[in-house]
């Protein structure tokens, strides 16, 4: 048996997969640890992420759970045996537990997708509007907190800038660019430093304007992060308290649809750009 590990958002996903697979068999916890040759306790403990669990035993556990999706199967060999901690880990003692889960899952991501409309996304927004934004957060952070929270975000944003950046679409309300984030100079800079990333090859920003009216996903804020197979997919929820992770198949797929109406009816990438650099010579 391999020996515990830290237990980090990918170890816990791990063993919700493993669980749902042994499920999807119609397995009891009991035959499955039989099948494999150990004891109820020890399987339980990996399906708990309390355990880790070597290549071998998970191609054993495939076989026996009669799953032949190749890609899936090494989706889940990567998370096993991905046993590193990231840049989140110091901030580990300082912010919730959430931020760190978003930022580990967002670091072995293959692409994002994210759909705003009340704020500039994360990823895309500069230190001085994230800064205005934790500065209004209810209850309050101390001065300590929100620095710790804008640092954290600025580092997030480091995996767009790699030899190999994560491809990144963002679809964005025109009401969450007309506010004016931190005053009428944060925001004007605000909105440049969208021009300029919307240049890069790697990102796709698109606008629903106010002319659209009603649309699907209206009022929702959410990124969606693509793992290696579909299967091993994540739905972040922006909410108050922090990020909500979804990984059921069934919230997948709405989320999966629900973008792809929403870029059904943005603006096309050019038609964004003109859209943003009006508005910012308004300002």
């Amino acid at each position: 048996m391999a020996p515990k590990t830290a237990t980090t958002a990918r170890r816990l996903r791990l063993g919700t997969e493993l669980r749902r697979l042994r499920e999807r068999a119609g397995l009891s916890v009991t035959e499955g640890a039989r099948q494999l040759g150990v004891s109820q306790a020890q399987l339980s403990n990996i399906e708990a992420s309390r355990f880790g669990v070597s290549p071998d035993r998970l191609r054993a556990l495939a076989r026996i759970y009669r799953c032949s999706d190749a890609a899936y199967i090494d989706g889940l060999i990567e998370l096993a045996t991905d046993r590193k901690g990231g840049w989140w880990e110091t901030f580990r003692e300082v912010l919730p537990a959430g931020l760190l889960d978003l930022a580990e899952i967002e670091h072995h991501a293959v692409r994002l997708q994210a759909a705003n409309t009340a704020h500039i996304p994360g990823l895309l927004q500069l230190a001085d509007h994230a800064r205005a934004i934790y500065e209004q957060a209810v209850p309050e952070f101390s001065r300590r907190d929100i620095e710790h929270r804008v640092n954290h975000r600025l580092q997030r944003q480091a995996l767009l800038d790699l030899d190999e950046p994560v491809p990144y679409q963002a679809i964005i309300h025109e009401a969450a660019l007309r506010v004016p984030v931190g005053g009428p100079s944060i925001a004007k800079r605000q909105l440049k430093h969208l021009l300029a990333q919307s240049e890069r090859g790697s990102i796709t920003i698109q606008v629903i304007p106010f002319a659209i009216g009603a649309y699907p996903g209206s009022g929702q804020t959410f990124l969606y992060i693509h793992g290696p197979v579909h299967r091993l997919d994540t739905v972040s929820l922006d909410q108050s308290h922090g990020p909500a992770l979804l990984d059921a198949e069934s919230a997948l797929d709405t989320y999966r649809n629900l973008l792809q109406r929403m870029e059904a009816v943005a603006l096309p990438p050019e038609k964004t750009r003109d859209f943003i650099h009006d508005l910012t010579t308004e300002l």
